[in-house]
């Protein structure tokens, strides 16, 4: 205490040089700072009076040499590097496992697509059938709606590889089963039931309840009878020419004994009312129910009432899908690889000018005509 007292109170010239001893500490100790820690250059000198608020200073900025947010940065960035290179190391093994599925996925399904191609529409229905089995399961759809999206990729390619024809071969064979299935369900909705009394009016009973075997017999040569139903009635009960054979309906295009040729057209006559289009009817429902005439791969019944108000130009595939509109869904474009069946109803309710000596024949199914 005496001491500083005396500095107080002594000369002038004893507080400059402790003031210059103070100072030159404080530069070296400043410029020492300065190069370890690269900060900016403090402010103007202090004086003697704020020595004890240097020491202060001094000690914030021993503090500073390593600060939180720099340590915080350099702990963070490495997690974060390693984070990177495991999610991409991950990414790479999900696509190579990826890419394996997807190639077997393809390999399975070009296999099948070249056994439907190489194969009659009766061993293309049995793979199909075998595949919807497969289908069977939780992810039935999911697995159906890639087949089919991997169809029409293939469908793509072939037709940019130029191969149109074997494209629509594929697409109608792909297609038919699937086709088949909604029209058998049409047609049996269409034709289980009849209805009694006025038409679309009366009770509908079912066909097969109903529906009374008709003596069926073969007659002469395809000919229109032009003589009038009256006449019909009254040689009913004549004898017959020859022995009369009668046929079951579904043996109607099975040949006969002694006969080679298979039978390609039927024309069915007889008294009006007797049940020629019950006949058709049950033909079409028996079909449609998958008990009878199985090697048939089609049936397309239509009446000349349906026939007769048609005004524009078809083909033969347009008139098809025109009364057909599963076939046209299906992209089924050539029926020539099918066994198909087209039923002519109510011949005597047509009211086309079928002149068959003077009409143009066509044999194009391609080739756009009006129905009569």
């Amino acid at each position: 205490m005496n001491q500083f007292k005396d500095r107080e109170e002594g000369d002038a010239p004893s507080k400059p040089s402790l003031c210059g001893d103070k100072e030159s500490q404080n530069k070296t100790q400043r410029s020492h700072q300065r190069k370890e820690s690269a900060e900016p250059e403090p402010g103007p000198e202090p004086s003697c009076v704020s020595s004890k608020s240097d020491e202060s200073k001094e000690l914030g900025t021993v503090f500073k040499e390593q600060p939180a947010s720099e340590v915080d940065l350099q702990s963070s960035e490495v997690p974060s590097y390693q984070s990177v290179q495991q999610r991409q190391t991950h990414l790479d093994s999900i696509f190579m496992l990826l890419e394996e599925n997807i190639v077997t996925f393809v390999k399975d399904e070009l296999k099948k697509i070249q056994k439907v191609l190489s194969s009659d529409y009766t061993e293309c229905l049995e793979s199909q059938r075998e595949y919807e089995k497969e289908l069977d399961g939780e992810d039935e759809e999911q697995r159906r709606s890639s087949r089919d999206a991997f169809l029409k990729i293939t469908l793509n390619f072939l037709r940019r590889m130029k191969q149109e024809e074997l494209a629509d071969c594929l697409q109608s064979k792909f297609s038919a089963p699937i086709c088949q299935l909604q029209l058998k369900s049409n047609l049996k909705q269409k034709f289980q039931c009849v209805f009694e009394g006025i038409p679309k009016a009366g009770n509908p009973t079912p066909l097969n309840q109903i529906y009374t075997e008709l003596y069926i017999t073969e007659a002469g040569p395809g000919e229109v009878n032009n003589e009038h139903e009256v006449r019909h009635i009254e040689t009913a009960s004549r004898k017959p020419v020859r022995p009369e054979t009668s046929i079951r309906p579904k043996d109607i295009f099975k040949s006969s004994a002694g006969r080679d040729r298979a039978i390609r057209t039927v024309m069915t006559k007889g008294v009006a009312g007797i049940g020629k289009t019950v006949l058709t009817q049950k033909f079409t429902l028996d079909w449609a129910e998958d008990k009878a005439n199985q090697d048939i791969h089609f049936t397309f019944p239509f009446t000349f009432r349906e026939l007769n108000g048609l005004k524009e130009e078809f083909n033969l595939v347009e008139l098809v899908h025109h009364f057909f509109t599963e076939t046209k869904a299906a992209g089924i474009c050539r029926f020539d690889q099918f066994q198909v069946v087209f039923i002519l109803d109510s011949l005597d309710q047509c009211r086309l000018s079928l002149d068959f000596d003077k009409t143009k024949i066509l044999t194009d199914v391609t080739e756009s005509t009006s129905v009569d």
